[in-house]
């Protein structure tokens, strides 16, 4: 499908025109004319009104399917430009929710995906509603007065089914989640701006093969797995990549994904170190307005400057140095590290991580006195399993340092070891 994408540029709007760029291709529409306008937004048109008449002649001369707007349309900016225009007009929103159907594949995401179309479209109906009232019977996708209204009833009724069945899909994550809990595992969310290299991390930390491109918006769903970082036993969960000004209904859409960051032991913060710095400032400070919208700026925070194979180590050094200046203040931060995902270069994660687990209460060191010899070796395989094991001073039966998840001393306790946390 082939569109003219139009831009307008604000000291109030931030725009980037690569990333409009890049949103379109995936949605995998060919791009044959960007227009941009530097100006405050018009009310009626979004742009200025020499600036349609000028893609009015693009429009005849290129005859593209649609024309793709990088600013958010209200519901009568939509109208009038359709009306003088006379061509399928969407926004930057309506974009990233075509984008976003594409790859949604769980029932979760699905739901999800469709419930933020729904929330995006209710606005979108009433004005033609209300429009109808006026007297202007342009309707609502060549609807006409009696099937918008009973469009409107019927995108509040699938709402509130929609949400019915993502509160019953929240409350078994909650189960899995106070089982994880109950175990004690420390949970590391990872998090940041799309395409950052989140799935290819996760994937490198795991061993995992999880889906993940060069592309915009490529995991919708959640995905949780275990890792281990010297000896200690954790779970990472991948999340929906943020972008810039997200607005609050696919917010509330994806509420029940994004949770996952704020229940988050130690979030890992993902950019792109091999951007330039205005643009790993600008998607920081995106990534951040979420975070803070979700209220997880308390959590543990580790700035991961990802794609380091990619830049000079002198440029790394220089944005590391910078992103530490600029965090300071804004988030509970543990430490900014740099990687390389794809050459799985780690270590300086790995460090950050034992330094946030040091003071996470979930992980603690404890000494275990197993008198029983024929139990030893069974205690000190689940020490491994899931913790690090410090010492062992062998007699009739052994005396074990480790520091163990808290949650494993009732399963340890079971087997009749004595479990004494060590101050």
């Amino acid at each position: 499908m082939r569109v003219i994408g139009v831009i307008r540029k604000s000291r109030r709007e931030r725009v980037s025109r690569e990333e409009f760029e890049e949103l379109l291709r995936s949605a995998g529409y060919e791009v044959l004319a960007i227009v941009e306008q530097v100006r405050d937004e018009h009310p009626r048109y979004n742009i200025g009104p020499g600036k349609l008449e000028e893609i009015k002649k693009l429009i005849e001369e290129l005859k593209p399917d649609k024309v793709v707007f990088a600013n958010r349309l209200t519901p009568s900016q939509a109208y009038n430009l359709w009306k003088e225009l006379k061509i399928d007009i969407i926004d930057k929103w309506q974009l990233v929710l075509e984008i976003f159907e594409k790859r949604a594949h769980s029932k979760e995401a699905k739901l999800q995906v469709e419930l933020a179309n729904l929330q995006y479209e209710l606005p979108l109906v009433k004005e033609a509603i209300r429009r109808i009232k006026m007297g202007d019977r342009a309707g609502f996708k060549g609807m006409g007065e009696y099937q918008v209204h009973q469009y409107f009833k019927h995108i509040r009724y699938r709402m509130g089914k929609i949400r019915e069945e993502l509160e019953k899909i929240r409350a078994e994550r909650e189960i899995r989640r106070k089982k994880r809990e109950e175990e004690g595992f420390v949970l590391v969310a990872l998090a940041g701006y799309t395409n950052a290299g989140k799935s290819t991390l996760l994937n490198a930390l795991t061993g995992e093969s999880i889906e993940a491109k060069n592309q915009m918006f490529t995991t919708l769903d959640t995905t949780t797995r275990r890792f281990k970082v010297n000896g200690k036993m954790l779970l990472i969960t991948d999340t929906v990549g943020f972008i810039d000004n997200l607005p609050p209904f696919i917010v509330e859409a994806f509420h029940s994904t994004l949770e996952e960051i704020v229940k988050a032991d130690i979030i890992v913060l993902v950019l792109d170190a091999s951007e330039p710095w205005p643009e790993i400032r600008r998607k920081f400070f995106a990534s951040l307005d979420v975070l803070r919208e979700l209220k997880a700026l308390d959590r543990p925070m580790i700035v991961a400057l990802n794609k380091i194979d990619l830049i000079p180590r002198e440029d790394t050094e220089e944005k590391a140095l910078l992103l530490r200046e600029l965090v300071n203040g804004r988030a509970n931060l543990i430490d900014v590290v740099k990687i390389s995902a794809k050459e799985k270069r780690l270590e300086e994660l790995y460090s950050a991580i034992e330094k946030a687990i040091v003071l996470s209460p979930k992980f603690q060191e404890f000494e275990i006195t197993v008198k029983d010899p024929e139990k030893v070796g069974k205690v000190i395989a689940m020490i491994h399993s899931v913790g690090e094991l410090l010492d062992v001073d062998y007699g009739e039966g052994a005396r074990i340092r480790a520091y163990i998840q808290t949650g494993m001393i009732r399963h340890l306790t079971k087997l009749g070891v004595e479990v004494k946390r060590v101050a």
